[in-house]
């Protein structure tokens, strides 16, 4: 004989952690970075904002691209968004301390945007950030200057790979529908 309420119980049960997963609300609960100046950046301090995250590296062709992250802050820091730089040596192109990362991002791009330490992004060692994306997403970067957005709620709403610029209309443009 089958105890239907203890069914009943079951399937709620079940169908409660399903949903549990789906809240963007729960999102960025415990996701937080080193500072590369010291201290923590927690991403729950940003719920409400949109946020940009990019992997970066000091060494790397894409590296002008800080400049883009500079002007996206500049310009869209004021209306809410946040952007992230989480430097990464994991495809061999950062400088070898978070001293020598600081001082250069200072001296070559007058950088006030965010940045954490030195942190995986990929593999069995990405930062949980990262590897909550790629459980969420599939999304997993290739190469430095790949770059995350989220919204609000901490969702993510697009990703990119290294080739579009910061300031380029594809991110622009989801941006500034965030920000409406």
């Amino acid at each position: 004989m089958i105890k239907r309420p203890k069914l009943r119980q079951n399937v709620v049960r079940l169908a409660l952690t399903g949903l549990a997963t789906l809240l963007p609300s729960a999102v960025l609960a415990g996701f937080s970075f080193t500072a590369i100046e010291g201290g923590k950046i927690d991403l729950d301090d940003w719920k409400g904002s949109p946020v940009l995250v990019v992997n970066t590296a000091s060494l790397c062709g894409y590296t002008p691209q800080y400049e883009d992250l500079q002007v996206l802050q500049d310009t869209y820091g004021v209306r809410g968004l946040k952007v992230l730089a989480v430097p990464s040596n994991d495809f061999a192109q950062e400088l070898d301390s978070d001293t020598e990362v600081k001082a250069f991002c200072d001296a070559n791009f007058g950088l006030t945007l965010p940045m954490t330490t030195i942190t995986p992004v990929t593999g069995a060692t990405a930062h949980p950030f990262y590897a909550w994306v790629k459980g969420q997403t599939g999304f997993e970067p290739e190469w430095n200057f790949n770059k995350v957005l989220l919204d609000g709620q901490g969702a993510v709403v697009a990703t990119w790979g290294s080739g579009p610029k910061p300031t380029g209309s594809a991110i622009t443009n989801k941006i500034e529908a965030l920000l409406q």
